[in-house]
């Protein structure tokens, strides 16, 4: 199925519009990241983890809402397993027996009609936290490094690599802007823990395909067009992929749209980042990475 029979769009001669639109959502990601800092769960920073279960069905809202002031910081609160069970995460430094008293106290003032029954505690120490947030940000730099390596191997162009690996800090730093900016005014939690690690890996897998199927197109036609010159027949590629490129990522949208609409709050942050990714890979493939390499290109050239 093709939705562009023959689309002539010039993609690359409005890079300089997307160069302004990528500027300000990269230094306004920047500025928040600086500014606010980012939003670390206590999978990075420590704290304690408890699991609840109750009669009825709670309001995951609600009960965030009235164990705030009580424990000094909004906690993590998720349904867990059913939606009569609950997770609470909190960066409270008390002892883990003051805590949960201080959370059970908090349910019996405020939701006096609904017992609850205690399950398990976890606690996370700084250490241990610290380290996950080494093993973490390593994850991402490997990741970045191996991607450089492989596009260098299979396209033999170092434009290429540097132009994908841009488009994919590209991505990474405006997800990691939005959940800083967004983490105050949305009723789920955006805290940056390793399902979101996670997520990123995957924007950065998904956002890499994208790019990857283009530069094979730009390739191809650099051999079949061989007296074209270079920037026409860059931006004949980016409109012969434009069909399977918004296909791809409007059944992938479909999908994870589900995922955050059923999937429960456990998910809400995991499927929220993959939304704002799957549209920023698909920007970045079409205007960021290819507009790169024109640049690029064009540089070595004159070189």
């Amino acid at each position: 199925m093709r939705w562009f029979e023959t689309p002539n769009i010039n993609f690359v001669g409005n890079r300089k519009f997307a160069y302004m639109i990528s500027a300000i959502l990269v230094l306004a990601s920047i500025g928040a990241i600086v500014t606010k800092g980012l939003q670390y769960g206590i999978d990075f920073k420590g704290g304690n983890e408890f699991i609840y279960k109750f009669e009825q069905p709670v309001n995951t809202v609600e009960f965030r809402g009235f164990l705030t002031e009580p424990l000094g910081s909004a906690p993590e609160v998720k349904l867990f397993g059913s939606d009569a069970e609950i997770l609470i995460r909190t960066e409270n430094p008390a002892e883990r027996e003051v805590v949960q008293d201080i959370i059970e106290q908090a349910f019996t003032a405020n939701a006096p009609d609904n017992a609850f029954e205690f399950e398990q505690s976890s606690y996370i120490g700084p250490r241990f936290a610290e380290d996950l947030k080494a093993g973490a940000l390593q994850s991402v730099i490997y990741s970045m490094v191996i991607i450089f390596l492989y596009i260098l191997f299979r396209f033999r162009n170092w434009t290429f690599s540097l132009g994908a690996v841009a488009a994919l800090i590209h991505d990474v730093t405006i997800v990691l802007g939005l959940f800083t900016i967004l983490n105050d005014f949305v009723e789920f939690s955006l805290q940056i823990d390793q399902v979101i690690i996670a997520a990123f890996l995957t924007i950065v897998g998904y956002s890499l395909n994208d790019t990857v199927v283009v530069f094979d197109r730009i390739r191809e036609n650099s051999m079949v067009h061989k007296g074209m010159e270079y920037m026409p027949m860059v931006n004949k590629s980016l409109n012969d992929t434009l069909s399977r490129t918004v296909i791809t990522s409007i059944t992938t949208l479909f999908v994870v749209s589900v995922l955050f609409i059923f999937g429960g709050e456990v998910l809400k942050g995991f499927s929220f980042a993959l939304l704002i990714g799957i549209v920023l890979g698909t920007y970045s493939s079409l205007f960021v990475a290819s507009a790169l390499v024109v640049e690029l290109e064009a540089k070595t050239k004159k070189s």
